[in-house]
């Protein structure tokens, strides 16, 4: 084995299997939802009946978009912002790019909020 391989350790046995009888669309229900979350099969089910709460790769995915958008609304005030100091009162005034700037602040907190309930629901 290398050292940038990385290897799964061997799935663990937790004991005993219980049988659950499904319908052909009950269980190709069963799979779509599992693949969601990234779980197996068997981990999402024991997680639903554990009543463990399960987070879906969708909405990991969504928050990881989020903070690319978020990113490129600090990347673009910051543009603005060195406008403002090297073309001062040029083309517009500063008050405005002073306002553009102050609601990308506030947008990027927007987003960290909604980031922050879709990671800690």
């Amino acid at each position: 084995m290398t050292g940038d391989a990385k290897e799964k350790p061997p799935a663990r046995r937790r004991g005993k299997p219980i049988e659950v009888w499904v319908t052909d669309e009950e269980k190709a229900i069963i799979v779509q939802r599992a693949n969601e979350t990234g779980l197996s099969r068997s981990g999402y089910l024991r997680a639903l009946g554990l009543n463990t709460p399960i987070r879906s790769v969708v909405d990991l995915i969504a928050v990881a978009n989020l903070a690319k958008v978020n990113g490129d609304l600090g990347r673009v005030a910051g543009l603005l912002k060195l406008w403002l100091s090297e073309k001062h009162d040029q083309g517009s005034k500063s008050k405005d790019v002073e306002e553009i700037v102050s609601e990308f602040r506030r947008l990027q907190g927007e987003v960290r909020t909604i980031m922050s309930k879709v990671v800690y629901k």
